[in-house]
């Protein structure tokens, strides 16, 4: 009886951690670009990501550097001069796909931004398409392009002349996810683009998916890395789904 029961608990286990694993790359895509930060830097005034990545440290943080690559990964740390969180980018063009990365929440009031922006879409505030928050407390996924982003509902809600129902239209573009993260732990998260639907994962287990209009912009050209305090991030890659 007991052999029995033993048996049972470790199948168990083991169908359970085989669940938490991360997706296999060929059910994702062609892998169109990685980076594992394993270099160096020949200076520390300004930032010098370098591999494709920019920074807008030098047009919102006057320059001061904000990404700092150490012991193989990118710290990335507002300034405190800086009139807007950090942004990170890096081209990243596709229709569906994914993006997986390593991340480190050093405080309770961090959070990782990955916002997917078109930049040759005019239609919408500076090719904002949709983001994913992840926090310590919950993940939050927005349809930008057809929610706060759109020029038109932009505007509205500057000048204060947005009407009840499209403030209520708004509340239909942002779903949210509630877990439980630890500062200072490493977690791979997930995004995944599937025509109109985004899903997310992390650490191989689905936290939550949102189907939205603008999630299925045609051509995803950008990712940005929006951090509005202090993130650590690692072994990043995007994957085309062809």
């Amino acid at each position: 009886m007991t052999k029995t029961l033993f048996s049972a608990a470790l199948t168990l286990a083991l169908s359970t951690s085989l669940f938490s694993l991360p997706a296999n790359a060929e059910e994702l895509g062609k892998l169109i670009f990685s980076d594992d930060f394993e270099r160096n830097e020949s200076q520390e005034q300004i930032d010098e990501v370098g591999n494709g990545w920019g920074t807008n440290s030098k047009s919102r943080a006057g320059g001061n550097k904000q990404v700092d690559l150490r012991d193989g990964a990118m710290y990335i740390y507002i300034h405190k001069d800086a009139d807007h969180a950090v942004s990170v980018t890096h081209p990243a063009e596709f229709q569906n796909g994914a993006v997986q990365m390593k991340f480190m929440l050093e405080h309770e009031k961090d959070t990782l931004g990955l916002n997917f922006a078109d930049l040759q879409y005019k239609k919408v505030w500076a090719g904002h398409l949709f983001k994913v928050t992840i926090g310590v407390k919950q993940t939050e996924i927005t349809d930008l392009k057809t929610g706060v982003m759109d020029l038109k509902t932009r505007e509205a809600r500057q000048s204060k002349t947005i009407t009840a129902e499209q403030q209520a239209e708004l509340k239909t573009k942002t779903k949210r996810f509630p877990h439980k993260l630890e500062t200072r732990k490493w977690y791979t998260v997930l995004a995944k683009i599937n025509d109109d639907t985004l899903t997310v994962s992390i650490d191989g287990k689905e936290v939550g998916s949102f189907a939205s209009p603008g999630i299925a912009h045609p051509t995803k050209r950008m990712l940005r890395l929006s951090i509005p305090r202090n993130v650590v991030v690692d072994d990043v890659k995007i994957y085309n789904a062809l």
